[in-house]
């Protein structure tokens, strides 16, 4: 027999371990070098590596450009909104 607080303890582990994604959407107002000075100056990119993620936000209309917590992820989302970009984030294994 497994008692229910210890199910609930694993399920609360499972969750905690599951990284989160930002994804920051294309939008119409903001240049791209902009965004690629953002992602520089904010997380510490390479110019190189900041250019690419801002490219597949503007070809393919978003690009995932951080993992980590939940907690990570959501202060990274509020910065991108203080920076004036679309972002949301999710669960890394949510579609």
């Amino acid at each position: 027999m497994v008692r229910e607080d210890t199910d609930t303890r694993v399920d609360e582990r499972v969750q905690e371990a599951t990284p989160y994604v930002l994804i920051v959407w294309n939008d119409p107002v903001n240049l791209m070098t902009y965004v690629s000075y953002v992602f520089q100056s904010y997380f510490g990119y390479s110019k190189s590596k900041a250019k690419k993620l801002m490219l597949e936000v503007h070809r393919d209309g978003k690009s995932v450009v951080a993992t980590g917590s939940k907690e990570k992820i959501e202060a990274d989302t509020f910065a991108m909104h203080g920076f004036g970009l679309w972002a949301t984030f999710q669960k890394a294994d949510e579609s």
